[in-house]
């Protein structure tokens, strides 16, 4: 399942919650990375991104 965040420089991103392998707080917002070193911060905090993240592993499960 995919999520909707805004990237820091306003663009719609969507993440793909089965593949993110860590979350953590930035100056900008939140950090979720990938594997392969590959990541996009998002403007949402992180508290929203883990819950918004946690409705689609349950939805999809």
């Amino acid at each position: 399942m995919f999520v909707k965040f805004t990237s820091v420089d306003r663009v719609a991103t969507a993440v793909n919650g089965a593949q993110v392998t860590f979350i953590s707080p930035v100056t900008e917002g939140t950090r979720i990375r990938f594997g392969e070193g590959r990541s996009v911060t998002v403007v949402e905090p992180m508290d929203e991104v883990i819950d918004r993240l946690n409705r689609t592993a349950f939805v999809a499960g």
